[in-house]
């Protein structure tokens, strides 16, 4: 399986009111942190996560953090 696009090499920070959201993981979406259905075709599927209050969260854009769909700082590292 190929690895996910690197959309952006910074994190999203948002203030995101209380729900279920649909991370995007392969990198595609035009949406970005988001879902938008352009994994369709591959192996990717969105992650679903809940917040329960208003929050202010900072989402992975480039896909490969260890802590998904929250930053880990490994976009830093990446070639």
């Amino acid at each position: 399986m190929p690895g996910p696009t690197i959309a952006e090499r910074k994190p999203a920070v948002l203030e995101l009111e209380p729900g279920t959201y649909q991370w995007c993981r392969c990198g595609r979406s035009k949406r970005q942190p988001f879902c938008d259905g352009s994994h369709a075709g591959t192996e990717f599927t969105p992650l679903a996560f809940t917040l329960a209050e208003k929050k202010r969260v900072v989402l992975c854009q480039c896909k490969h953090t260890a802590n998904a769909p929250m930053c880990d700082g490994t976009h830093k590292n990446l070639p």
